[in-house]
């Protein structure tokens, strides 16, 4: 390993992409330190020094790298940049003009990411004022209201830009997607302070006896997640493809040639999850501002919260359904066979048109539910884990839900593209026995 790091920064192109990764990176840390102006930092402390949280702004603080609960300038994150990224990719499946635009190559892709900016400036004014308005509420705000308001939602929309400004670089001149490295790193930036908690509870001197079998459990459970992520993110069905032979031009005939299109078992990603926690936060909400005068619908819609058995089973039930529904719409069976048709190739044993994009369905749709499954298993462990051990909900984070599955992921991708340089100039890679699954 220590070999391989070495030859990491013996190649000039690879050494420069890393270095200018890891500053502009260590530049987007430094940011999150920074506070918004008009905001008392010491009464912010105070008020969520207690709070556990495990609802929309726990996923948020997560994504930031506590950045959030700071509110510093960086408090949105690039959470609105993926919601609108979200949004355009859902909306390019209903949108004639957008799914036109989407088959345009790299002119209709530069048009639909310019579109996906000025979504994100649109996301981040409407969260900067929803956020304005909370830290007016809790007494935080130093300044008037007008004024608090116009700057907090100036800062906060500046910073997410600049972001996604790092991002974009670090895509283009750096090693890995910018966005996904941003957001690990802002997860990966917890890790201390889950290991200190977890030191406290369970090390030398701690405050409460608690059985050593606990630590080992969490340990063991850590080691058992990322094996189970890493299986199901380079899971996929390969359905075999074989071109028919053709004959172009000289009269000479080409040996059709066999291929296959690597479905995935998680072909939604870590999307689900994100509109589970979205949609499960509006009880929730409503819960907290009704008056105690309707007591049995107060107590109904807090009954959703993610620490209760009825909100963890609706918390799983929606994102199974967000992994058919976000599959649905991202894969396209009949355009695949379509495609299949025109370009002569055909999947051995199965019949071109209409029998050809059954079977894709059928194919994708029992793989999709052993991924949505596994999903809803992992998005659910932090909160069991949680209540079950009595540990803080950060600790639990790192045990399943959404952060692994991201850290993971980009890890995986970005050291993909690392080995990709070293085997290039004919460098040993990361794996000198066998290759990870899925990588070529």
């Amino acid at each position: 390993m220590w070999k391989t790091i070495a030859n990491m920064f013996r190649i000039p192109e690879l050494r420069d992409r890393l270095l200018f990764t890891l500053g502009l990176l260590a530049v987007y840390r430094i940011g999150s330190f920074i506070p918004t102006p008009g905001v008392d930092p010491a009464k912010l402390h105070g008020l969520l020094s207690g709070d556990s949280g495990s609802g929309l702004l726990n996923l948020m603080d997560l994504f930031t790298g506590g950045a959030m609960s700071n509110v510093t300038v960086f408090a949105l994150g690039i959470m609105p940049n993926i919601s609108a990224s979200i949004i355009l990719q859902l909306m390019t499946a209903v949108v004639p003009t957008l799914e036109k635009l989407s088959r345009e190559g790299e002119a209709g892709r530069r048009k639909i990411n310019q579109y996906t900016r000025y979504g994100t400036i649109i996301v981040c004014v409407i969260q900067a004022m929803m956020l304005s308005r909370q830290l007016q509420s809790w007494g935080v705000a130093m300044l008037p209201a007008p004024w608090f308001n116009l700057i907090v939602v100036i800062t906060l929309t500046a910073g997410t830009t600049f972001i996604m400004w790092l991002g974009e670089q670090i895509t283009q001149r750096g090693i890995g997607n910018g966005i996904s490295l941003i957001i690990t790193a802002g997860i990966v930036s917890r890790m201390p302070l889950a290991g200190r908690m977890v030191w406290n509870l369970y090390g030398y001197g701690a405050a409460e006896a608690r059985p050593f079998w606990q630590a080992a459990l969490l340990l063991l459970m850590f080691v058992f997640v990322v094996a189970g992520v890493i299986f199901v993110i380079q899971g996929q069905r390969r359905i075999p493809v074989q071109y028919a032979k053709r004959v172009v031009s000289g009269g000479r005939m080409i040996q059709g040639q066999s291929t296959y299109i690597p479905l995935r078992v998680n072909q939604a990603g870590v999307i689900p999850i994100i509109f589970a926690s979205s949609i499960l936060m509006i009880p929730g909400a409503l819960g907290n501002y009704l008056p105690d005068s309707v007591g049995w619908l107060k107590e109904f819609f807090l009954s959703f919260d993610r620490s209760a058995w009825v909100g963890i089973g609706s918390y799983a039930l929606l994102i199974i359904f967000f992994c058919f529904f976000y599959t649905a719409i991202t894969f396209n069976p009949v355009q695949i066979a379509d495609d299949f048709k025109k370009s002569g190739a055909f999947v051995p044993g199965v019949r071109p048109g209409k029998s050809t994009a059954d079977f894709l369905e059928y194919t994708m749709t029992r793989i999709t539910l052993a991924g949505a499954i596994f999903l809803a298993v992992i998005a659910v462990v932090p909160n069991i884990v949680s209540d079950q051990l009595q540990v803080p909900y950060l600790v639990s984070s790192f045990l399943g839900g959404t952060g692994i599955l991201i850290v993971v992921g980009v890890m995986l991708d970005t050291m993909q593209q690392v080995e990709a340089h070293l085997l290039m100039r004919h460098y040993d890679g990361f794996m000198k026995k066998g290759s990870i699954r899925g990588r070529y």
